[in-house]
């Protein structure tokens, strides 16, 4: 072995030891943040401190992990440094725009906070490298493409890699608890052990994921290529049904359209089909394709115009009417993406000169783009909830949407703190009945059920009734459907029963309607019938159904039971049952005959 070897294998146990580093460390740093969170203490009773740290230690990892031997120390530093400070700024907003004492409104681990930083990372990272590699600014188009397959072959293997690992230690636990051991059921089901031991195994098999990729990179080229290969082969597919949807709209018109209240991400969906497509056809752009796909990718390329155009009017028209709110938002963003790349793939189509070339500066153009959008929706700049409580607002202020119809609960339980202090400052607005609703809106703790419209109301029809031979009473059948009579039956009435038993021995009888193992209790009083207690069949280990067939239910006998009076208000001391318990007289379980209730308050 000659001195250039030598000093290749220690490179190579270095890298690999960091990695492996790298992967413990961030196991433990995970592992330690979850015991605090579960434990209630600092830091994470402070949002703004701990949701940068978790979000950081759960993604920033990657970029050395990737790039360890790809990148100069330096730059890989400095990057991870960037990356870090990125990814801290989203977090933090997050959690400012969402905390609050009683964590009401988004949290500030919400999935789209990690899902956006996540989305970042690669687009930014796989911006970096490259360049970064060839020493400029922008590297050949064929190197992004290149890396970026790579290391979705990387990620593909390395989580397969870490599943078996946890698939292998159940099937150990499973095997070992067979001849009565069960330490490694024990170890395996401690996150002491989890978080560092999966931290270390990804860390492992990304590192011989990247050794493999990179000594038969010919291979993982020829596998990339024919899946891509495969894909593009639908892109003729969907230029037909892109074309022969167009050419129907001039005999169906646009009604049909924007009556399914979808057409803006539906169409946006189509557009990213032929976006994908349009980039499996063309891959790294170093050899044409088959003329039927260039003749197909350029089709496609003009085709997104008069899609991207419909998007575009479909969301005015919706923000017209209803203004911004966070969907919408975010459906502009798409949109603006979706035009970045039309406006390059028209280009691409129609310049003459090499086949498709200026989709090479398209998808980097946009690539950037996408990184600043994702910056800006999950900062101050563009955050979702900011801009739709402003356009909300105004439009209340404007007397576009009266009060009566504004939706006051957005602002207290849907925007995180922006909503929050609009809702307070509508406190002071100069209209009462805005002031008013301001204030009653203010003070809930959650968001009331939605009120039952009148074709919502149980088809009872459907309703089986017990004791056999039982109907609901016609007062019960005919209730105003917007009072709270539905229980947990849904519209169509389907899987829901009825029990008619007098619960509170007062010689009517109580409708108790059920679905699945829950009966909710309803009493007629001067209002109508009412929802006036529950019981669940939790410890239910028989036929509850069967049972009821068989006229097997009756009441317990009345129990005593005495309020707390505080301040001359009474408290109800609910039961807590621990387990399931016998009563005294009840068959005993397993084979339960009579389902029992708890006697209401007397």
């Amino acid at each position: 072995m000659d001195a250039t070897d030598a000093t290749d294998a220690r490179t190579a146990r270095t890298t690999a030891l960091t990695r492996l580093a790298i992967g413990l460390a961030q196991g433990i740093v995970l592992f330690l943040l979850q015991k605090v969170d579960e434990a209630k203490t600092w830091p994470a009773t402070q949002p703004m401190l701990y949701a940068p740290l978790l979000v950081c230690a759960l993604m920033v990892p990657l970029i050395p992990l990737a790039a360890l031997s790809a990148i100069r120390r330096n730059a890989l530093i400095a990057w991870s440094a960037v990356a870090a400070a990125l990814a801290a700024i989203m977090a933090i907003h997050a959690a400012w725009a969402g905390a609050q004492p009683d964590r009401l409104g988004a949290g500030p681990l919400s999935p789209p906070v990690f899902i956006a930083v996540a989305a970042l990372l690669f687009i930014a990272h796989h911006l970096v490298q490259p360049a970064e590699a060839a020493g400029k600014p922008v590297a050949p188009y064929a190197d992004y493409f290149d890396l970026v397959g790579t290391n979705v072959v990387r990620l593909f293997l390395s989580l397969a890699f870490t599943g078996a690992f946890w698939l292998l230690l159940f099937l150990a636990a499973a095997l070992f608890k067979l001849i009565g051991i069960q330490a490694i059921q024990k170890l395996i089901g401690e996150t002491a052990f989890a978080f560092p031991a999966t931290g270390l195994m990804f860390a492992a098999a990304v590192h011989m994921a990247v050794q493999l990729t990179e000594a038969r990179a010919g291979l993982v080229r020829g596998v990339r290529t024919v899946g891509l290969v495969l894909l593009a082969w639908l892109l003729p597919l969907m230029v037909v049904i892109a074309g022969g949807f167009l050419a129907s709209l001039p005999f169906t018109g646009l009604a049909p359209l924007w009556s399914t209240k979808a057409a803006a991400s539906l169409l946006l969906s189509a557009a990213a089909a032929l976006i994908i497509l349009i980039n499996a056809a063309y891959q790294d752009g170093l050899e044409p394709p088959n003329p039927i796909l260039r003749w197909a990718a350029r089709a496609a390329s003009l085709l997104l115009i008069p899609i991207v155009t419909l998007t575009a009017y479909a969301l005015w028209l919706r923000i017209h009417q209803y203004g911004l709110t966070p969907d919408r938002v975010l459906a502009t963003t798409y949109l603006i993406v979706a035009v970045g790349f039309t406006i390059g793939y028209t280009l691409a189509a129609t310049r003459p000169g090499a086949w498709m070339k200026p989709l090479e500066p398209t998808n980097l153009i946009m690539a950037a783009v996408s990184v600043g959008l994702l910056i800006a929706l999950f900062t101050p700049i563009a955050d979702p909830a900011r801009l739709s409580v402003g356009s909300q607002v105004e439009r209340l202020e404007s007397g576009k949407v009266p009060a009566e119809k504004f939706d006051f609960r957005f602002l207290r339980f849907d925007s995180g703190r922006y909503g929050r202090e609009a809702l307070e400052g509508l406190k002071a607005n100069p209209n009462p009945l805005v002031a008013r609703r301001a204030r009653e809106v203010k003070v809930e703790a959650f968001r009331p059920l939605p009120p039952i419209r009148p074709n919502d109301k149980p088809d009872y029809s459907t309703i089986t009734v017990y004791p056999k031979g039982s109907k609901l009473p016609e007062t019960f059948l005919n209730q105003d459907a917007n009072l709270p009579a539905r229980g947990r039956c849904d519209g169509s009435g389907v899987g829901c029963y009825a029990v008619l038993i007098d619960v509170d021995a007062d010689g009517a009888n109580e409708v108790l309607l059920g679905s699945g193992g829950v009966l909710d209790v309803y009493k007629l009083s001067a209002d109508g019938w009412r929802r006036v207690a529950r019981t669940t069949s939790y410890c239910w280990v028989g036929d509850l159904q069967s049972n009821l067939k068989a006229g097997a239910a009756r009441m317990g006998p009345p129990e005593p039971r005495r309020d707390l009076i505080i301040g001359g208000h009474a408290l109800a001391l609910t039961p807590v049952q621990e387990g399931c318990p016998h009563r005294p007289g009840a068959p005993a379980a397993p084979d339960p005959d009579v389902p029992e209730l708890s006697p209401p308050p007397r």
